[in-house]
């Protein structure tokens, strides 16, 4: 068939059989009885969502190590507080070679440690005489008081690897009254909301609250116990760990295979998920440019397995093979 016959044979009326169908009410139908069995079965199951993660699950479940953390917050020690750009400038952030990314977009999301998430929400409560006049001793202190007090009590939480129980008596200053505050506010549930509103009434922005977990060891044992650490592949949905998101496979390889599984590999170690972001693009823009990629575009035409698929097809409608 030459390709004028076959473009005619293409654009021919259709002549084979046909059937009505109403597709409203079949539509109408569908939806109808998803919408009952989804009723049902929410009734009978409940939401299948996990609970969420909060300040007051972390409070109540660890209270010692949100007490470090709050101390962290405090000195400036904690992951958020030392990251850099595009929270602050206290560190370079990542980079590929030459091309420091973070620090050329520059501090964008400015977050304190201090006043976001320790002093702000304290000040937001009814206070107690203790917390208002440690909560006043701080404000009234110089930079260099306060940085002394709170990394000597780091210093002293650390050595005693997180018991608050066993840490030395020494000068911390108003340091150990804040973070206990801080502490009893999540546990009664109080700073979740606190630093939500922080944004604004209307506020969906949940990047304080995540940063704050992640000082801590919280947020990375429940995705220990969810199996979401870098060896398990890290990937589930809100309601659980299956199926998850598949599609992810692909950016959650590369964290199995060294170099980029090994934080001590250089340069790439450190800088894994950077380098990573660069290589997803890279094969991203492959992927955009196939059809102009000389030899790629033609494998279709080089390697026929469509025309094996579609042999059937063809052998009815009297479509014969062209020959080159």
């Amino acid at each position: 068939m030459s390709t004028a016959e076959k473009e005619i044979f293409d654009a021919a009326p259709w002549k084979g059989k046909t059937k009505k169908y109403d597709f409203v009410r079949e539509g109408v139908i569908a939806v109808v009885v998803v919408t009952v069995l989804a009723i049902f079965f929410s009734l009978l199951f409940g939401s299948p969502d996990e609970p969420p993660l909060t300040f007051k699950g972390w409070a109540v479940s660890n209270s010692d190590n949100f007490y470090a953390t709050a101390v962290q917050e405090l000195a400036g020690t904690s992951g958020t507080a030392t990251y850099g750009a595009p929270y602050n400038e206290n560190g370079d952030g990542l980079n590929i070679g030459p091309l420091w990314m973070q620090r050329w977009a520059g501090v964008t999301r400015p977050i304190d440690t201090v006043n976001d998430f320790v002093i702000a929400p304290l000040s937001t409560q009814i206070m107690s005489s203790d917390i208002a006049n440690a909560l006043a001793a701080w404000k009234a202190a110089s930079d260099s008081q306060k940085t002394t007090w709170a990394t000597s009590y780091d210093d002293a939480i650390t050595k005693v690897e997180g018991k608050i129980s066993d840490v030395a008596a020494g000068d911390y200053g108003p340091v150990p009254v804040l973070a206990q505050g801080l502490t009893e506010m999540a546990k009664g549930g109080a700073l979740d909301a606190a630093l939500l509103s922080q944004g604004g009434f209307f506020q969906t922005d949940n990047t304080k609250q995540i940063l704050f977990f992640g000082d801590g060891s919280y947020l990375d044992d429940a995705g220990t116990a969810a199996n979401l650490q870098g060896g398990t592949w890290g990937m589930m949905n809100e309601t659980g760990r299956y199926p998850g998101q598949a599609w992810l496979w692909l950016y959650s390889f590369w964290y199995q295979i060294p170099p980029f599984n090994n934080e001590e590999s250089k340069p790439i170690g450190a800088n894994a998920d950077a380098y990573i972001m660069g290589l997803m693009g890279l094969l991203t823009l492959g992927l955009i440019l196939i059809p102009v990629i000389p030899g790629i575009k033609t494998l279709p035409m080089r390697i026929p397995i469509h025309r094996g698929i579609w042999s059937q097809y063809y052998k009815s409608q009297g479509i014969k093979r062209r020959k080159k």
